[in-house]
């Protein structure tokens, strides 16, 4: 300070326009640099964006195709034929004696055929007896098909006819050589036909689960036995059920996912078809046969699909690429061992890579972007993401590259913008040095105005008439006061919108506690009465409907119940389905608590008479009520729920629950409290837990 003191009055003016030309600079270089680095940003997004959305459409598709596909060969005369003949061929080897010669060589052919490879991808020494047949028909078929097949592992559906001269090897040889071209054609990994009963009487590939039962045997908790028991539960023609993949052990613990469609004749349900899903198939749409570069992905870019385990359900393609370097990309951010053991051992990153970023978490609650992450090899990119479309699966997609190749352009703007304020601020210092008289009024005007800015005074503008730098340099001031008002005002206006946000979310003493900064919110209130309603036969009626028309239908008596709600005084805390629930005296203490909940519960009752006599309907409610003590609070962190819970509800449910179509259950407060207003009966007893019982009645009043 002292040294800038001493100097003369041009000197310090000189010095301060070479600081305010200088700062200028600087912030127009900045907001040039950010400028380009944002609209560069924003249209790489966008060609991910726009990857992303032609790959989603693409993916699902292929999977509304797959399910077409399975329903049209469900329904084909062949196969219904195909599996009445192949189990019909199951069923006579299945009261055959095996030889123990076959036993023996059965267990030689896994002992040394498929476990040791078995042994390469599973934790732990698998036990003989847990993988080998049971049935005397599988171990037959197993024998012919997989242990006497001369064709070599991978290959043993080159086999047409066993040659023991069985009926079903006749229908095999029939067949076969129709579904392994079905299979071959269409892109499939393998085609199953599983009777009735659950056994596989059929597949192309005849691996190890070739004639088990997955009821019963030892495949009965893969994915493939859960498709083939829903689709056998669900009774139903045209119903198609798609597995999510998980490690299936006939192929050796290797990722397989399945889709499968009841078979029927008439009304005869005679088994199912399955098909386990084409991998490749799924890996070519989204690495668009390994064309990445071609298809604007670059070097380091890439399209794949995530499930709601945070697994990869495609492959990777930095593992197709430089597997070698991907792995150790893998090992670099703690990896596990095994985990990469099994991806080279498969040659597939599907249910191996683990994808836990940002973006997929996004996704997966259903929402779609664009951000910067890290992805999973620890390495920064630019993601877009969102979830599928694809009925019986909670995937995601995500259109990725890495941050220093979609940056390289960027890069080389920054050099540029750096060399260029260099430059432009020499200029401006020997500029300086010349005219530091004329500045003097300019420098004076920035001092005055400056302050009032600094003190939060927006409407400050300067006002130059001089047409040189300081012009400039004022109406750059001006531009970033305007834009910092108008942020202000729509920060002003943001903050008004969340705080009526949170009141039509939370209670208004919540709210005011929630913006206070509270975290934890939890209140023990007495003299709430609660009330619990199952809305009767809806579930019936929206299986008649449409999704829309179900939806809209429960939105309708809903919305009845919600104005209904604000009539009497009552709180609805939150629906479950067509469940509803609501207290009172839960905000606002009331004396006449448990009465506003029974008047309540009746107008419930008149709203869906009126709407069943509108819309021809018979729904109808059962409904809970009970008062007491609870305790209310917030809870979650990232998506706040306000609820109440305690025995007071317990109870209610358990009224709730107990309570007979079209009538009203009440505990013994209610019914000690109301009885000179209400007529109640007595119900009897109900367990609300193996330590409670409680004496119930019912409002005998005319609300049926």
């Amino acid at each position: 300070m002292g040294v800038i003191n001493k100097l003369t009055i041009k000197s310090k003016l000189m010095l301060m326009l070479l600081v305010v030309s200088i700062c200028s600079i600087i912030v127009i270089s900045y907001l040039g640099y950010s400028s380009g680095q944002k609209n560069l940003t924003e249209r790489i997004f966008n060609q991910l964006t726009s990857l992303r959305a032609s790959k989603t459409e693409q993916i699902e598709s292929y999977f509304t195709s797959l399910r077409n596909q399975t329903e049209v060969f469900s329904e084909n005369l062949t196969i219904i034929a195909a599996i009445q003949e192949f189990t019909a061929g199951y069923q006579e080897l299945d009261t055959i004696s095996i030889p123990p010669n076959f036993e023996q060589e059965i267990n030689s052919y896994y002992q040394q055929e498929f476990l040791p490879r078995l042994t390469k991808t599973t934790t732990g020494l698998p036990i003989l007896e847990s993988y080998t047949p049971t049935e005397s028909a599988a171990k037959y078929l197993q024998y012919y098909y997989l242990v006497t097949n001369p064709n070599p592992v991978g290959k043993k559906h080159l086999l047409n006819d066993a040659g023991d001269g069985s009926k079903y090897s006749k229908v095999h040889s029939l067949y076969h050589p129709i579904f392994h071209k079905i299979v071959e054609k269409f892109g499939y990994y393998d085609m199953f036909l599983i009777d009735s009963k659950g056994a596989i009487v059929y597949s192309v590939f005849k691996e190890t689960d070739f004639g088990t039962n997955l009821n019963t045997g030892p495949y009965n908790e893969t994915n493939l036995a859960k498709a083939a028991t829903i689709i056998r539960q669900a009774k139903g023609r045209e119903y198609i059920k798609i597995e999510d993949f998980q490690p299936y052990s006939p192929s050796y613990g290797a990722p397989a996912a399945f889709i499968a469609a009841p078979i029927y004749q008439g009304a005869k349900f005679l088994g199912v078809l399955a098909f386990q899903f084409p991998v490749d198939e799924i890996n070519k749409v989204m690495t668009g046969n390994r064309n990445w570069e071609k298809k604007g992905l670059g070097k380091t870019g890439e399209i794949y699909l995530v499930g709601e385990d945070y697994l990869m359900r495609s492959v990777s393609r930095f593992l197709i690429e430089d597997e070698p370097e991907y792995l150790a990309d893998l090992s670099n951010i703690g990896v596990k061992e095994e985990t990469i053991n099994k991806i080279k051992n498969y040659g597939t990153s599907i249910l191996q890579q683990q994808v836990k970023t940002l973006a997929v978490k996004e996704a997966l609650t259903g929402k779609e972007g664009t951000k910067i992450i890290e992805d999973y090899r620890g390495i920064p990119v630019l993601s877009s993401y969102s979830p599928l479309n694809i009925e019986d699966l909670n995937w995601v997609i995500l259109s990725e590259i890495d941050l220093a190749e979609a940056y390289l352009p960027v890069y080389s703007f920054q050099k540029r913008v750096l060399v260029s304020t260099t430059v432009i601020m020499l200029i401006n210092t020997l500029v300086a040095m010349g005219l530091a008289n004329i500045f003097v009024k300019p420098i004076n005007s920035l001092i005055t105005c400056a302050p009032k800015v600094g003190e939060g005074n927006m409407d400050t503008l300067i006002i130059l008439e001089s047409q040189d730098e300081f012009g400039e340099l004022a109406e750059s001031f001006n531009q970033m006061i305007t834009s910092l008002r108008q942020q202000t005002e729509i920060i002003e206006k943001k903050n008004q919108e969340n705080e009526k946000l949170l009141l039509s979310i939370f209670p208004s003493s919540v709210a005011k506690r929630l913006k206070r900064g509270e975290k934890e919110i939890a209140d023990n209130i007495s003299n709430v009465t609660v009330l619990f309603s199952d809305l009767t036969g809806f579930t019936e009626l929206s299986q008649s409907m449409t999704a829309a028309e179900a939806v809209g239908m429960l939105n309708s008596l809903v919305t009845a119940f919600d104005e209904a709600t604000e009539i009497h005084g009552m709180e609805k805390i939150k629906t479950i389905g067509d469940g509803y629930m609501a207290v009172c005296g839960l905000s606002l203490p009331r004396l006449d608590h448990d009465k506003r909940a029974i008047d309540f519960a009746l107008e419930m009752f008149t709203i869906v008479r009126r709407i069943n006599r509108e819309k021809g309907l018979k729904l109808n409610l059962r409904i809970g009520i009970n008062s007491g003590d609870v305790v209310a609070g917030i809870v979650g962190t990232n998506k706040f729920l306000y609820d109440v819970w305690g025995d007071t509800i317990n109870v209610a449910s358990a009224l709730k629950s107990a309570c007979p179509i079209g009538a009203i259950l009440v505990g013994k407060q209610i019914r000690d409290r109301l009885q000179d207003l209400y007529n109640f009966e007595p119900v009897g007893d109900i367990r609300v837990s193996e330590k409670q019982v409680i004496t119930v009645w019912k409002l005998n009043n005319e609300y049926k």
